[in-house]
């Protein structure tokens, strides 16, 4: 969590009377209705909350707020006021009524707007903390729930030093117990509800599986991950997993544990997401691995299990390494090794013939993993199509494998019907194996082989969306001759360019597909980008403009009309 930027709003006291009070009123609400005053929020911390109903990441925070301001503010000394960004007092009254403490009134606009001129609020959810004496504790409250929850309580700048120094003590002391057990729970849970002391994992190798029951990629990496845990304890292995549940629904937790041998913290138990932020988790399913001696040894073996199964256990340096020499020993991937199997060794054509995978050996292939039922497919395939058409009409030694991930054999004839290139036969069992060894996570996905069968690249869907035909052989160095004449034409544009469709100045920017806010049509490769707000145009666009501004600094800039922008987890005034 980044440092607040001290500000003019830090270095002062407010009189929490004065900035939350009017003329007219002299109280806040409830969402009930009932009227309380200011003067009771005296001597109390006082948590000022901008937020609104229409705010996406605001939405997701609320909760998150109301589960700590509970537990806090039976103290007595803690208090939340709601300053609403909401368009209408319907969506006010109906977002307010999910929310445990106060509230400006919504018919109090000018109150609400003085209090985002004072806090110089820029990007919603908004939360600044301030002390009894009114003295902003910080501005980055959202942050700080978020990564501390209750334990970051009284939210000042002592108590947070003292966290972020506790967790870097316990990084470097870090055993078994200190990762899993808390004050109040020195123990994991069974599927059949069974409490289990995490000091008899202890001595063990341990997995912990941080895993969304609903998530498509957990749901087929866990029978896998099945397999490989039965295997190892028919082998005797000292060996345990703890699932690491990030599901907010109890049922959904339930079924997960219920179809799994292994073992669990309970559902929402606050270690879940104090383990995400500890392990710094950026991607589901991950599997940290903690040795024998309470130490991490892996912060996420995932792909090896995929890759290797039991081979990889027990998951060490030195275990690693010598999977890398076996497969440096291995035979070089062809395209015979990915696409045949057994005594499946053919694609098939339009016509339903089949097409023998040697028949292919020596041309470039994309293995397109696609489905009729997915929007973004169905947006890609003219670009994919149009490219093909292109290559082809060179003479290239190229071609395309449809991959299927359709429901049913009438969506996959109804959408390869559409496609001019080979496909593998609906319902092949080679689908499962190549999805797992390109580690198909989503689609459209576009795995380049080169003309040897090794694999150029798994992102030529990007490539094709941006170059088109121009990717072609989708190899590192013709991707850098295609940069480099990026760069050739970009030459002699200014870096900076001002524009009458936009108050700010728009920046020169390499982009991949954007759609250009001047003229609607979609962009590729540079674009002129406000940095302040999500406003970009075509090079044509803003140069063009640029060209007749240019010498005319003087004149007062056009605004734009005020609005918002969501991006991430924080909504921005545009």
């Amino acid at each position: 969590m980044a440092d607040p930027e001290t500000t003019d709003t830090q270095t002062v006291s407010h009189d929490v009377h004065t900035i939350l009070s009017s003329s007219e009123r002299d109280f806040l609400i409830r969402n009930d209705g009932e009227q309380v005053k200011i003067e009771s929020l005296k001597g109390k911390k006082v948590g000022l909350y901008f937020s609104a109903s229409w705010c996406g990441p605001c939405k997701k925070f609320t909760p998150v707020l109301v589960e700590v301001y509970n537990e806090i503010s039976s103290k007595g000394d803690f208090e939340v006021v709601f300053v609403s960004a909401d368009e209408d007092d319907e969506a006010f009254k109906g977002y307010f009524s999910k929310m445990p403490w106060l509230a400006i009134p919504f018919s109090d606009s000018e109150t609400r707007d003085s209090l985002d001129e004072l806090f110089k609020v820029r990007g919603i959810p908004y939360l600044v903390i301030l002390d009894e004496n009114g003295k902003v504790l910080t501005d980055s409250g959202t942050e700080i729930i978020r990564e501390y929850g209750v334990e970051g309580y009284p939210f000042t700048e002592e108590k947070i030093k003292e966290m972020k120094e506790e967790e870097e003590r316990a990084k470097r002391e870090q055993s078994l117990k200190s990762i899993l057990v808390t004050k109040s729970r020195d123990y994991v849970v069974s599927s059949d509800g069974n409490k289990i002391p995490v000091s008899e994992l202890e001595g063990k190798t341990v997995g912990l599986y941080f895993s969304l029951h609903p998530y498509k990629a957990c749901a087929e990496f866990t029978p896998q991950l099945i397999k490989v845990y039965e295997k190892l304890k028919e082998k005797g292995e000292n060996f345990e997993i703890v699932l690491i549940s990030l599901d907010d629904s109890e049922e959904s937790f339930k079924e997960s544990l219920g179809s799994v041998p292994w073992l669990a913290l309970p559902f929402k138990d606050k270690s879940c997401e104090k383990l995400s932020r500890y392990f710094e988790l950026s991607t589901l399913p991950t599997l940290v691995i903690i040795g024998p001696d309470g130490k991490t040894l892996n912060s996420n073996v995932s792909e090896a299990v995929e890759e290797h199964g039991v081979e990889a256990f027990p998951f060490t340096p030195e275990k690693f390494a010598e999977l890398t020499e076996i497969e440096k020993a291995k035979e070089a991937q062809t395209l015979e090794s990915v696409l045949v199997s057994e005594d499946r060794d053919f694609v098939i054509g339009k016509d339903g013939s089949k097409i023998t995978v040697s028949d292919l050996v020596g041309k470039t292939i994309l293995l397109y993993f696609s489905a009729h039922w997915c929007p973004p497919c169905r947006a890609f395939l003219p670009k994919l199509t149009e490219a093909y058409h292109k290559i082809k009409a060179k003479n290239e030694p190229f071609e395309v494998i449809f991959i299927s991930s359709d429901r049913d054999q009438a969506s996959f004839d109804e959408f390869f019907s559409g496609m001019p290139w080979l496909a593998l036969p609906f319902g092949d069992p080679r689908k499962a194996s190549l999805s797992r060894k390109f580690k198909v996570y989503g689609i459209p996905m576009l795995v380049a082989l080169g003309p040897t069968g090794r694999t150029v690249t798994k992102e030529a869907r990007d490539m094709i969306s941006v170059h088109g035909a121009d990717a072609y052989p989708f190899t590192e160095e013709h991707l850098k001759n295609i940069e480099a004449k990026y760069e050739e034409m970009a030459k002699g544009w200014p870096e900076k360019v001002k524009h009458a469709l936009h108050e700010h100045e728009l920046v020169r920017t390499r982009c991949t597909i954007y759609t250009c806010d001047g003229c609607d049509e979609e962009g590729h490769i540079w674009s002129f980008d406000c940095e302040e707000c999500d406003f970009c145009l075509h090079p044509k666009c803003a140069l063009e403009e640029d060209k007749e501004t240019k010498g005319d600094d003087a004149k007062e800039e056009k605004s734009t009309k005020e609005g918002w922008i969501c991006d991430g987890g924080v909504c921005h005034k545009a």
